[in-house]
């Protein structure tokens, strides 16, 4: 078989996106990309699936295209904890992704938050993020954690030394190591290599995402491919839920 990259994580007009399933399909093909749609399905994403019925709805319009049937669910969201084992069965792949962290107090804080809560450092932020995250890898069986060093936007200017610490990038590749959650090389909000060569040293499979919402950015994933050959990952081990399965238990992609 002639291998073909993944774009794991991408999003259509039943979320957030610009574009149809068939336009989404179309796009990936003439990428030279293998599709996947992977809409958000959270009752805390506006323009989002937020509801069993609604998944139901969904999953029946993906079989009747060639495309794997993947979900983007939020882990603060309760959602996911919600879906009947019969449905979770019909995803090729689930996505999980941190769009808020949990501060000791209980607080959430949304990655797209204007603001941070008054007197909240950057250092009592970065240690809720990595406990947040090793939380997610304990409770979440999804088998990609999207764009995993978003935060919040208030955050985002600061340099990568002070909100990466070397014991941060560890307890985060440890944590998903252990749980068998492939890390993302995301096209819109890419990793900085140290942390992807540190999860690569560890073990951690990796996978490739546009996040694309619009036709410029769908199946767009020439900069996390580069990246990982230059890291020199084989191209067959980045992630594809035909190849390597899933914790949904789904028969795999034809």
């Amino acid at each position: 078989m002639t291998w073909q990259p993944v774009d794991c994580h991408a999003h259509s007009t039943f979320s957030d996106g610009a574009l149809t399933i068939e336009q989404l399909v179309e796009c990936a093909a003439a990428r030279g990309v293998k599709p996947s749609v992977a809409d958000h399905i959270s009752r805390d994403v506006s323009r989002s699936i937020t509801s069993i019925e609604q998944v139901q709805v969904y999953l029946d319009t993906l079989d009747q295209y060639d495309v794997l049937r993947a979900g983007e669910f939020c882990w603060h969201d309760s959602l996911w904890r919600e879906l009947p084992a019969a449905l979770v069965r019909r995803f090729t792949h689930r996505i999980g992704s941190l769009h808020a962290i949990r501060l000791p107090s209980g607080t959430l804080v949304h990655a797209f938050s204007k603001r941070a809560p008054e007197g909240l450092t950057i250092e009592q932020y970065m240690d809720a993020h990595t406990d947040t995250l090793e939380q997610f890898a304990r409770e979440m069986p999804v088998d990609i954690i999207a764009h995993p060093t978003l935060v919040t936007l208030p955050f985002r200017s600061i340099d990568i030394d002070t909100l990466w610490s070397e014991e941060r990038e560890t307890r985060v590749v440890n944590a998903l190591f252990d749980a068998g959650i492939a890390f993302e090389i995301s096209s819109r909000y890419p990793a900085h290599e140290r942390l992807v060569q540190r999860a690569i040293d560890r073990g951690v499979r990796l996978s490739l995402g546009s996040d694309g919402h619009t036709r410029e950015q769908v199946a767009n994933i020439v900069r996390p491919l580069a990246l990982t050959r230059k890291l020199g990952v084989a191209d067959e081990d980045l992630y594809d839920p035909s190849r390597h399965g899933s914790k949904t238990g789904a028969q795999p992609h034809s």
